[in-house]
């Protein structure tokens, strides 16, 4: 075997264990998560596994980046094209709640759970997640402030109010979709999006 085809072997077999290691999680918390659980689904051993990573806290802070980008390609991703400002962050919180309710999204936003999951615990995955939706509040109060800028908010928006409003939304929607299974959830999120950009 050349060198070449076996770091591209162990890569995909790293890939295949964030995988069904991001499936599990999505289901069952990223906290319980276990080597053992996924070496059997995998059909490998337990140190086969933790190879990959050496600690599961590693193994946890990977399926933690790969849901983070999954995020970005999923939701400010799509909204790319459109206008800055309101059109754009409606548009992506719109994704969003869309991703939130369909099969890739596993019924629910990974990040908004791992967040509940580990805010009282104090280490590098908190940090992880602190750091992404830190990076969303950035963008979310990025847009507000453009908007501010071309007119399209009045002058004197407190853009961080606004930015921690549409959040609370956000976690609304997921919390009524996943815990609740209220169909309604969607509609009455973006109805909420609607009527904070257009005051």
């Amino acid at each position: 075997m050349s060198p070449r085809k076996s770091v591209a072997e162990a890569a995909a077999t790293r890939d295949r264990i964030i995988e069904r290691a991001f499936t599990l999680a999505s289901a069952e918390g990223l906290e319980g998560l276990t080597i053992g659980r996924l070496a059997t689904d995998l059909g490998m051993s337990k140190a086969g596994v933790i190879g990959h990573f050496g600690t599961k806290e590693a193994l946890q802070l990977a399926v933690l980046e790969a849901a983070v980008d999954r995020f970005r390609q999923r939701v400010p991703g799509r909204a790319v094209g459109a206008r800055p400002g309101t059109e754009r962050l409606s548009r992506a919180l719109h994704e969003w709640i869309d991703y939130m309710t369909e099969s890739e999204g596993h019924g629910g936003c990974f990040l908004t759970s791992v967040a509940s999951e580990f805010d009282g615990r104090p280490g590098p995955v908190r940090d992880a997640v602190l750091d992404a939706l830190s990076r969303w509040t950035a963008y979310v109060t990025g847009e507000l402030s453009t908007a501010v800028e071309a007119g399209r908010l009045p002058p004197l928006t407190d853009v961080d109010q606004l930015a921690f409003e549409l959040n609370g939304v956000i976690l609304a929607a997921d919390q009524s979709i996943q815990l609740h299974r209220d169909p309604q959830a969607p509609d009455r999120a973006r109805r909420a999006i609607g009527r904070l950009l257009k005051r």
